[in-house]
């Protein structure tokens, strides 16, 4: 599986942001997805995830309630609503897919995106 991150950019504090994960390669609705994200000088944390129907999500405690993951199988992608940024939402946001919820959870999945670099700005 290929998976290419875009809709990263520079927002002001409130803005919202979209971003999308497209995949190709093999069945995507086999795949359990997320998103991570990486700040300057900071380890890789997770963000986000969805199950393969999309009917469950999860997500970290600092962006619960601002974030939305969703899915859209017929496309083979992955979103992340992002509303309501904050300065330290700044960083580079990775998605991620694995055949098994835990794996990708503890954040080493099969397959990485290239990254997509959200800046917000004060």
């Amino acid at each position: 599986v290929q998976l290419q991150a875009s809709g990263g950019g520079l927002v002001q504090a409130g803005d919202s942001l979209r971003l999308s994960c497209a995949a190709s390669g093999r069945a995507f609705g086999n795949y359990f997805m997320g998103w991570f994200r990486q700040a300057p000088g900071k380890e890789r944390e997770f963000v986000s995830a969805i199950t393969r129907s999309g009917s469950v999500t999860d997500y970290a405690d600092s962006v619960k309630g601002r974030f939305t993951i969703s899915r859209d199988n017929a496309k083979n992608t992955v979103y992340l609503q992002m509303d309501n940024l904050k300065p330290e939402d700044t960083a580079v946001y990775y998605c991620a897919g694995d055949q098994t919820f835990a794996r990708l959870r503890r954040g080493v999945p099969q397959y990485w995106g290239q990254g997509t670099l959200v800046t917000v700005s004060s």
